[in-house]
């Protein structure tokens, strides 16, 4: 069977899933979103859900799709509907539950039906835009023409669609609306907001449009933070579908954890994300910003000071290493004892870091996500200057002495980054007598470095790089010294999970 609002009343699983009523069906399309991906399924429209079933948001979402697949759509097929497998570790405790998600009214197609879509934006009903069109999509095209069928851009898509509600319902203030971007660049609804603003100038539109569009639709900065494979594997569909009872080709699984941070301060914002009161996940705040530093740092700092640690090791996957009581133990004392305490959002205190910590490290135990050492260090150059260079820098500013597990961190990139360019032009390590693929584009860099230098000199000629760090790491004292040690241990045949435990433990 599948599942669709005809067949609702046939389900026979065997765990028990809530299921829309028929009156949820019925509720206005008060949203219009730019994406169909699993990251827009798996917290936006998870939120949106979650508020419908408990009578607060009571609103659906018009989709709009750019690609054309063949044959039946399954949003067509299913109605929409979709199964939301969330699986995970919440405060030490292990998480399996099943959502059928009912907030989709409709999928519409951008090539196709471009006129449903204006047509969207003639409903009075409609307050909110959410977009998730990857980081290339939040870009100025300047050729662009609100008055093709459609824009090419989604910059263009959105300016036509808020255009043609300026026209419907002139300019009423009450008719703006509420724009989140879900895209993971910085600022993402400040910068949105000014691509359209200089767009609505080149598509020369009148001035009392431009005079509503800026005072009366309100552009939001956003975080999103939830990991989201998407499909299950085929195994575990298979088991899934014999627990629901239906089968799903829009089935999607996720962590537990879920963050979707809103910044904010107009009383209308608030107003249009009811939603935001029935999940803890979903966050309106006049500032955002120690939301994004807690992520940058804790997360993805962590993440980038242990990859090539952990794939050095022979870990192959995160949750593979968190099941070692050695790496947890360095990791955590990492997270907890180092980068809690360098945070450089002041109004961040220790215990808010410290919860974040934690839960993090329930998010890298999750036996659900397979999530792979070799797929982090992807520009691991770029990421370490981003994520980690200013934690070093804050942590010796603030205690005056080398922190030791991010010292062994950038010994342990050091060794991963020791490569040569392979006989297919790509740059590649060995480890053990395997050779592994780097994905850097600083790799010349470093192959060139450890051409050159071993040791002290060689930690000394990469710290220094300014072109790499935006800084001299050589002046912090001891700092040399301390990688050169680490890195010489990390190098060594005897190199093991007991080698960090031991070395690690000044």
């Amino acid at each position: 069977m599948i599942i669709s609002k005809q067949t609702l009343n046939q389900i026979n699983a065997s765990r028990k899933i809530e299921t829309p009523t028929t009156a949820y069906f019925n509720l206005p399309e008060k949203v219009l979103q730019f994406g169909t991906g699993v990251l827009l399924r798996g917290l936006p429209d998870y939120f949106i859900d979650k508020a419908n079933k408990k009578g607060v948001f009571n609103g659906r979402i018009v989709v709009v799709k750019s690609t054309d697949s063949n044959g039946a759509d399954a949003f067509d097929t299913q109605n929409g509907l979709y199964t939301h497998v969330i699986r995970g570790i919440d405060k030490g405790v292990q998480v399996d539950e099943v959502v059928l998600n009912a907030s989709i009214s409709r999928v519409v197609s951008a090539k196709k039906d471009w006129n449903a879509i204006l047509e969207v934006a003639k409903n009075p009903d409609l307050s909110l835009i959410i977009s998730n069109t990857t980081e290339v999509g939040i870009t100025l095209d300047t050729a662009d023409s609100i008055h093709n069928t459609p824009p090419s851009s989604f910059p263009g898509k959105l300016l036509a669609v808020l255009h043609h509600r300026f026209k419907t319902f002139g300019n009423d203030p009450s008719k703006g609306l509420v724009i989140v971007p879900t895209e993971l660049i910085p600022n993402n609804g400040d910068k949105l907001a000014s691509i359209i603003v200089e767009l609505a100038h080149l598509n020369k539109l009148e001035f009392e449009f431009l005079d509503w569009l800026e005072q009366h639709n309100h552009f939001c900065n956003s975080l999103v933070d939830r990991i989201v494979p998407g499909k299950l594997p085929a195994d575990k569909y298979k088991s899934l579908v014999q627990e629901i009872g239906y089968d799903d080709e829009l089935a999607i699984m996720s962590e537990v954890y879920s963050l979707w941070a809103i910044q904010a301060n107009h009383p209308k914002v608030a107003e249009v994300l009811s939603f935001s009161s029935v999940d803890n996940g979903v966050v309106v705040a006049p500032d955002i910003e120690r939301f994004r530093e807690l992520k940058l740092r804790l997360l993805n700092g962590s993440h980038t000071f242990t990859c090539g640690m952990a794939h050095l090791l022979g870990f192959e996957t995160v949750v593979q290493a968190m099941n070692n009581p050695h790496f947890f133990e360095f990791i955590s004392e990492l997270m907890r004892d180092e980068i809690a305490r360098s945070l450089t959002v002041e109004n961040i205190s220790l215990d808010a870091a410290l919860d974040f910590a934690d839960a993090v490290l329930d998010r890298y135990k999750n036996p659900f996500i397979e999530h792979k050492w070799l797929s982090i260090t992807m520009q691991y150059s770029s990421k370490m200057t981003m994520r980690n260079v200013p934690l070093i820098l804050k942590y010796v500013e603030r205690f005056n002495k080398v922190p030791q597990k991010m010292a062994f961190g950038f010994a342990a990139y050091l060794s991963f980054m020791q490569v040569s360019l392979g006989e297919n032009g790509k740059y590649q390590g060995m480890r053990n007598g395997k050779t592994y693929e780097v994905n850097d584009d600083k790799s010349p860099v470093l192959a060139e470095a450890w051409a050159a230098h071993q040791g002290q000199d060689l930690v000394r000629a990469v710290s220094s790089n300014q072109n790499l760090w935006g800084t001299d790491l050589t002046q912090i004292p001891g700092w040399v010294e301390t990688v050169a040690a680490f890195l010489d241990k990390v190098q060594s045949l005897q190199f093991s999970i007991q080698t960090i435990r031991e070395a690690s433990l000044v």
